[in-house]
C-alpha cells in the first residue's frame, strides 16, 4: 500500500490469531490496533449497533442478519471456531423427551434466538430429525445483537430476574443448550462479564445419543462443517483501501498456517488444540479451513437454516456476504 493505514481491530487471541496479534506477522502498509473486549460477544453488539471497529470478529449468524439489514461491513471467508452440533442439547430426566420430535410442545432454553449455536442445532433438529421448530417454545434470557430483528411468536423472554439455568433446575423448561449458549451461564454479555456456571448439569443427558458418530456420518454425507465467528471489515475501509481484504486474508491465513504447524508437531497442547486434533480425524488435516470453496456447503447450510428459522427473509448471494480473496 502506498500509505500507512491504521485499523482498529477487535479479535480474540487464539491459536489461529496469535502470530498476527503478537506482531510476528505484519501487513505492509497496515497497522493493526487491537482493542481487547471481554467477552468478545460484547464486541459483537458494539459492531452491529454502532459499527465501532474497522475489523471485527463477529458471530456468523449475527453477521448474516446484520448484513441482511444493510449493515456497512462485509466478511472475509475466515472462520475462527468450528464444532459440530448433534451434541450440546441437554434434557431433564423427567422431561418426557426421549427423541428429538419430543421437543415439540416443550420449552427449550437458548441465550438468544440468533445465537449461532442455536441456529445450527435447530437446523439439524429440523432437517435431520423432522422437528417442527414452530411447535417448540424457545426461551431466551438475553437480547438479540441486531436490534431490528423481529422474533417469531414462539420465542419468549424469561421473566425479569430469572435465568435459563435457574428455570432448567426448577423444571420450568425441559431442555436447554449447554454452556454459554444456554443453561451454563447467567447475565447479559456486558463488558467484563464472564461465564458463570450456576448449577451442575451432571443430572441432564444429551438429547441425541452417540452424537460423535452421527456428526462424523453427517459431515461425510453433507460436507457441512459448522463454523461460528467470521471476520468483517467496514465497507468504508474497503472503499478507501481496496487492498485491505486481500492483505488481511493473507496475513490471517499465514497466522493459521503457523498455528497448524504447532498443532501437527504437538507443540500446541491446550484443550482447544486437542479438540481440533479430534476434528481433524473427521474433516481432514486442516480442521479450520478458510476460503469460499472449502466452506460453501457450510455457508449455504447456515443461510438456509437462518431463512427457515425466520432470521432472514430470503437467502443472500454469497458475493454479497463475503469478499472473495481469490478475486480481490
Amino acid at each position: 500500500m502506498a500509505e500507512n493505514v491504521t485499523l482498529s481491530v477487535s479479535l480474540r487471541t487464539s491459536g489461529q490469531t496469535a502470530a498476527l496479534k503478537s506482531g510476528e506477522i505484519t501487513i505492509p502498509g497496515v497497522t493493526l490496533h487491537f482493542v481487547e473486549v471481554e467477552p468478545q460477544v460484547a464486541a459483537f453488539r458494539r459492531m452491529v449497533r454502532s459499527v465501532e471497529f474497522d475489523v471485527c470478529e463477529l458471530a456468523a449468524t449475527t453477521y448474516m442478519v446484520a448484513r441482511g439489514h444493510g449493515s456497512p461491513f462485509k466478511a472475509l471467508p475466515v472462520f475462527l471456531n468450528r464444532r459440530f452440533h448433534h451434541h450440546g442439547l441437554l434434557v431433564r430426566p423427567d422431561s418426557g423427551i426421549n427423541e428429538p420430535k419430543d421437543l415439540e410442545g416443550k420449552k427449550v432454553g437458548v441465550r438468544a434466538y440468533s445465537v449461532t449455536t442455536g441456529v445450527w442445532t435447530r437446523g439439524i433438529l429440523q432437517n435431520e430429525y423432522g422437528v417442527d421448530l414452530g411447535k417448540v417454545t424457545w426461551m431466551v434470557d438475553d437480547e438479540e445483537h441486531v436490534a431490528q430483528l423481529q422474533l417469531p411468536e414462539n420465542v419468549l423472554h424469561v421473566p425479569e430476574g430469572r435465568s435459563l439455568a435457574g428455570m432448567m433446575a426448577a423444571g420450568e423448561i425441559e431442555a436447554g443448550l449447554q454452556g454459554n449458549a444456554g443453561i451454563g451461564r447467567e447475565g447479559p454479555p456486558t463488558e467484563n462479564w464472564s461465564a458463570k456456571a450456576t448449577l451442575s448439569t451432571d443430572d441432564y443427558r444429551e438429547l441425541i445419543p452417540d452424537a460423535s458418530a452421527r456428526e462424523a456420518e453427517w459431515f461425510a454425507r453433507t460436507g457441512i462443517y459448522p463454523f461460528h465467528p467470521t471476520i468483517v471489515i467496514k465497507d468504508e475501509v474497503v472503499a478507501a483501501h481496496p487492498e485491505v481484504p486481500r492483505l488481511l486474508y493473507e496475513a490471517m491465513a499465514e497466522s493459521k498456517k503457523r498455528y497448524l504447524e504447532k498443532l501437527n508437531n504437538g507443540e500446541a497442547t491446550a484443550k482447544a488444540d486437542n479438540n481440533l486434533r479430534k476434528m481433524a480425524e473427521i474433516v481432514g488435516p486442516d480442521p479450520v479451513p478458510y476460503g469460499l470453496e472449502a466452506n460453501m456447503p457450510s455457508i449455504e447450510a447456515l443461510m438456509t437454516y437462518a431463512v427457515q428459522q425466520k432470521l432472514m427473509p430470503s437467502p443472500m448471494e454469497v458475493g454479497e456476504l463475503f469478499h472473495d480473496p481469490e478475486n480481490i
